[in-house]
């Protein structure tokens, strides 16, 4: 199946606005009204246990020089969830909101590698390419919605109200804890990073679900689509390298005498909910 990313936690927006835009425009102007998202490559997307290689790419080490060939040097990892499509659409046929639930079959953990360096000189106009699309792993286990509504909660309310095609008459998400933990060579055990929630996040699946569709874009069975980076109100709660390090300006401790801003080569990601 296709793969696409979506951007729908508000705090991990805020947060990467605020790094590289200021307080002030911290948020696009169309992010509270749309759940962003890109396609990515479904090619790449492995099992959790695949070893990631290092990517390598053109990085710009200033203003005012040209860019380099580099292995990249602020590697990353991303909490995410995702699900996979059930049924799907036909071409030309939107799914409403209304009938999105229909669609989702079940869910996985995501960890959507990003290479900061080479995403950052990269990404303007189109957005990420080969600094996303070298490596996402998820879960070998599929959790089907069925399992997960007894963990179901009311959805934060919107404000603005969304468009109607995205005005959902049942907004619901889901109360799943998550944890990403990092191993480095040389240590015992992993030190966990982060601990963060699925119900921070701002757009819900059936919203993901029935904005990708309204252009008639056909979904097919098996088709993955990402939540993007889960990051919750508090520091701690924060779902990537770049927000916990705040843009490399601070070090994470792993205990072990060992800390980290970025990935180094050896280091094992271990994402739990």
């Amino acid at each position: 199946g296709d793969y696409t990313d979506f951007y729908s936690s508000r705090q991990h927006a805020t947060n990467i606005g605020i790094m590289f835009r200021g307080k002030e425009n911290a948020l696009m102007p169309n992010w509270l009204h749309l759940p962003v998202g890109y396609h990515g490559r479904a090619s790449s997307v492995v099992v959790s246990g695949t070893p990631i290689r290092r990517p390598v790419g053109q990085i710009s080490p200033s203003n005012d020089k040209p860019p380099v060939f580099s292995a990249c040097k602020r590697l990353d990892m991303e909490l995410e969830m995702a699900f996979f499509i059930g049924p799907g659409n036909k071409h030309g046929e939107p799914i409403p909101i209304s009938r999105a639930h229909e669609h989702i079959f079940g869910m996985v953990l995501m960890n959507d590698w990003s290479a900061r360096d080479i995403q950052k000189w990269e990404y303007v106009p189109l957005g990420p390419f080969l600094s996303k699309s070298f490596g996402t792993t998820i879960s070998p286990w599929v959790v089907t919605m069925e399992a997960l509504m007894p963990f179901m909660l009311p959805n934060p309310v919107q404000d603005p109200k969304p468009l109607p095609y995205l005005r959902d008459e049942e907004p619901y998400t889901f109360d799943i804890q998550l944890f990403v933990a990092l191993k480095g060579e040389g240590m015992s055990k992993p030190t966990t990073i982060c601990t963060s929630n699925f119900k921070h996040m701002y757009w819900t699946m059936k919203q993901q679900l029935a904005h990708h569709s309204i252009n008639g874009c056909n979904l097919q069975p098996g088709d993955l689509l990402a939540s993007g980076t889960i990051s919750g109100p508090d520091p701690e709660s924060f779902g990537s390298l770049l927000e916990l390090s705040w843009n490399g300006t601070k070090e994470i401790d792993l205990g072990s005498g060992q800390s980290r801003k970025f990935l180094q080569d050896g280091d094992e990601v271990i994402l739990t909910g």
